[in-house]
């Protein structure tokens, strides 16, 4: 699936520099009355810390590790081909809102572009000199991570669903809600091409099962909840960067939004 590029954005990467306070936007309680869901799952991301449970069991076992760790570059490469949404104004700057303490200014990024459009009709709402300017535009996971490292602060907007699936797959109580943005795994799906190891991430369970479908018959039905394995992507990302090369987090691979494993490798392959 090719992700739609804007067709008016030079691009909001451009205008980093002139991020400014006043695009800032305090629009918490806003935003609780359009996204629903997703916006207490937003809150939740803001309030609470980040549990620290190591998401893919089987990759927490290293093999002979080497002193260097992974690089940024090298972390930011492994997320390539999944956009999310944002919203920027007429210089391609990022719309930024405060977070529920007010102590900093943040970029809003919703895996689906309706909660983007939300998000931008609060904006249209709230400031009228934004109102003919302001739009949706689409960036990519490895341009946000990058960006985050520059020392940029984002948060995320899951899909409802997702969280849902999360939280099926944990067998916990939907109001304890999730922290961060669903990821799922499975032994099943590590494959070996070209002398590397891939170890595929999917953003979307309905992804990960219709790939489980084409590799095993036990993984198929009712049963292939138990090959799948859920963590956040806030958490992989933070054990990728603390761990040494040879551990097996070098093989993990963000796959997008409706595509296969086997697509997805073909192109990163390419390049």
């Amino acid at each position: 699936m090719e992700f739609p590029k804007s067709q008016v954005l030079t691009n909001p990467l451009l205008s980093l520099s002139t991020f400014i306070h006043q695009n800032c936007l305090r629009l918490g309680s806003e935003l609780s009355s359009r996204l629903d869901d997703t916006k207490r799952t937003l809150s939740r991301q803001l309030q609470r810390p980040p549990l620290p449970v190591p998401p893919f069991a089987f990759l927490s076992q290293p093999k002979q590790a080497l002193a260097a760790t992974l690089s940024s570059d090298f972390v930011s490469k492994t997320l390539a081909g999944t956009a999310v949404y944002t919203v920027s104004n007429s210089s391609n700057e990022f719309v930024l809102i405060s977070d529920p303490n007010g102590a900093k200014s943040i970029g809003l990024l919703c895996f689906r572009q309706e909660d983007a459009e939300a998000f931008l009709a609060q904006v249209r709402l709230r400031r009228k000199e934004l109102r003919s300017a302001a739009k949706v535009v689409p960036i990519t996971l490895d341009q946000v991570y990058m960006l985050k490292v520059e020392g940029i602060a984002f948060r995320f907007v899951p899909d409802p669903a997702q969280i849902r699936n999360a939280l099926e797959l944990k067998a916990a109580d939907v109001r304890t809600g999730f922290d961060g943005v669903p990821v799922f795994q499975s032994e099943l799906l590590v494959v070996k091409k070209k002398n590397k190891r891939y170890c595929p991430v999917y953003f979307q369970k309905e992804d990960i099962e219709k790939e489980l479908s084409k590799v095993s018959r036990a993984s198929r039905g009712a049963g292939v909840s138990q090959h799948i394995m859920v963590g956040s992507l806030e958490d992989v990302l933070k054990k990728m960067e603390t761990s040494e090369k040879n551990s097996g987090w070098e093989d993990l691979i963000f796959i997008p939004p409706g595509k296969s494993h086997s697509q997805h490798i073909q192109e990163v392959a390419k390049v």
